[in-house]
């Protein structure tokens, strides 16, 4: 009745930003993501068939210490471990221990690795093993919209179709097909103050949002395009337009939302630099301060070691394309 998992933390090239229904994460149109291989969350179910009482939440430091997380993460978990527990006619409590391998609630897509790999640590330790299609559906229930990504590997759409039913991921190609980097500069280690589900919320209130939805089939197409011949030359200037496009829309929205920091337009000062030297190399942001660079395998070290200089740059992480979840020899509980 125990089972531990870790899933992938991705990278949106067109993003999920608003949706028609934001408690059961229904978008306004697809996404498409980029699962990756060194950020990722690591999680341990314990269901206890029969127990009464409360769920148990509990965040892992690396060194195997526990401490509570904060209210509105034990709520939103304990929330989707009660619908996971109807889905299954199970009754009992679950014990649940989960770590990242990255900052968390800092725009690097911590909601869905964590709450991907809850969903599927929950349902194996209530003996069910959900294919593709229905993990996605059911990490969808978090709330967490782009955990319905994170349930596969490589690169993802999602969703398939317009209704409640076809609203999972589906893979577009393996990871194996195309060898790309994503090296994030972190700027703001920190929780974010404005958590993405609000960004969400206030997304249609912005005046350029119609627009984006009039723009997003095109630039569907030319992304799926684009990784099916890896042509990052056309994928690149994609990328980049909605990365600045969803703070866009988060800055004239009402009230406002502002995630950038001055160090954000350093490193986009930087990565434009790197182009104009020969390097092919393309930002992207989800909500928040820290800025994701897609790149070539071979393009990676020139990357990152002019990231790493850039100013206000605390760390550089070096990820890229990875496969989906999977299980863990050993428990965080």
């Amino acid at each position: 009745m125990k089972a531990s998992v870790e899933a992938p933390s991705n990278i949106a090239f067109v993003k999920y930003w608003g949706a028609r229904d934001l408690e059961r994460a229904i978008p306004n149109h697809p996404s498409i993501s980029m699962s990756l291989s060194v950020c990722r969350s690591l999680c341990t179910a314990d269901f206890r068939d029969g127990d009464g009482g409360a769920d148990d939440v509990w965040l892992i430091e690396e060194d195997g210490t526990r401490r509570r997380p904060d209210a509105k993460f034990s709520e939103r978990a304990c929330r989707h471990l009660d619908q996971l527990r109807r889905l299954t006619e199970r009754r009992g409590r679950f014990v649940v221990g989960t770590r990242n391998t990255f900052p968390s609630a800092a725009g690097i897509a911590s909601s869905a690795s964590g709450f991907a790999a809850l969903t599927l640590a929950a349902m194996r330790a209530l003996g069910r093993e959900p294919d593709g299609p229905e993990l996605s559906s059911l990490a969808r229930l978090s709330g967490s919209g782009s955990a319905a990504r994170s349930v596969l590997g490589g690169y993802v759409e999602w969703p398939r179709g317009a209704t409640d039913d076809e609203c999972f991921a589906f893979p577009l190609a393996a990871a194996s097909h195309w060898d790309l980097r994503d090296v994030i500069a972190v700027v703001e280690a920190e929780a974010k103050k404005v958590p993405s589900r609000d960004g969400h919320r206030l997304a249609s209130s912005s005046p350029h949002y119609a627009r984006r939805r009039e723009l997003v089939p095109g630039r569907l197409e030319t992304v799926r395009a684009a990784i099916h011949d890896r042509d990052l030359d056309a994928l690149g200037p994609v990328i980049e337009e909605e990365g600045i496009e969803l703070h866009l829309i988060a800055m004239s929205s009402r009230p406002p939302v502002y995630y950038w920091r001055p160090e954000t337009l350093a490193v986009l000062a930087r990565v434009r630099e790197l182009r104009e030297e020969g390097v092919s190399a393309w930002s992207t942001m989800d909500a928040g301060a820290n800025v994701h660079v897609i790149c070539a395998a071979a393009e990676e070290p020139a990357v990152a070691t002019a990231l790493a200089s850039t100013a206000g740059v605390e760390r550089v992480i070096r990820d890229g394309v990875g496969d989906g979840p999977r299980a863990l020899a050993s428990h965080l509980l």
